[in-house]
């Protein structure tokens, strides 16, 4: 078991709404829990959620709104998953700050890099909002901006339905194969699409490793945190 010192989770904004439109609390109380079991191992917690179960931008445009106004509309969305999630893990104890790319000061912190290191060293579990504070970036590439900027050791991809990479759709194919371990460059020669491209190329480029697991059963994220062999793991090779 490696461990690790300092992590970046990464989770769909679908999960928080349990399947539906906006945020189921029973779901969102067993995230907190097992982000606080993570945190009271010693391991320190960073977070970044997606906004889906309140608005997609992509799908949005498709219905013929504003693409950078429907980006923006998702990026609230997301500062809504947070506070919820801040709000479950404070009243378990655990110290949690909220830093959104989009200035919102009664809410939240500003997303200060340095400040957010220090939060993670003092035990806090920091929460990134708002996205990029920029349209067309995915939540996928901010969790592996976020990830590099505070200098965490690996960012953990959380599923849903879904334990790993394989080297097909596993609902479509039987055939299809799970990958213990791949390197980034085997995952481009396959083709295998992982995540948004963008993400994908920036954890290549800059050598961060990366677990894609599954979130069930309960308990995965503490024992992907602390090193154990779950999922997929892509590294630099």
């Amino acid at each position: 078991m490696t461990g690790y010192k300092r992590v970046l989770l990464k989770m769909s904004g679908e999960v928080f709404g349990g399947g539906k439109v906006g945020v189921d609390p029973d779901v969102v109380q067993a995230i907190a829990r097992e982000i606080a079991d993570v945190a009271r191992s010693g391991v320190q917690v960073a977070v970044v959620t997606g906004g889906g179960n309140f608005f997609r931008g992509a799908e949005l445009q498709q219905r013929g709104m504003d693409r950078v106004r429907a980006d923006y509309m998702g990026m609230l969305g997301i500062v809504m998953n947070c506070l919820a999630l801040q709000d479950f893990l404070e009243k378990m104890g655990i110290e949690t700050r909220v830093q959104t790319a989009i200035t919102m000061g009664q809410v939240a912190e500003p997303y200060v890099p340095r400040r957010a290191i220090r939060h993670m060293e003092k035990g806090r579990v920091v929460i990134f909002g708002a996205g990029m504070g920029m349209p067309f970036f995915s939540t996928d590439t901010v969790a592996v901006q976020r990830a590099l900027e505070s200098k965490c050791d690996v960012v953990l991809f959380a599923k849903s339905g879904v334990d790993g990479v394989y080297s097909a759709d596993p609902k479509v194919d039987p055939d299809a194969t799970k990958y213990d371990s791949l390197t980034y460059d085997e995952a481009i020669q396959q083709g295998l699409r992982i995540m948004d491209q963008t993400a994908f190329a920036l954890c290549g480029e800059n050598k961060l490793p990366m677990v894609v697991f599954g979130m069930e059963p309960e308990g995965n994220i503490l024992r992907v945190g602390q090193g154990d062999k779950i999922g997929t793991l892509v590294t630099a090779g």
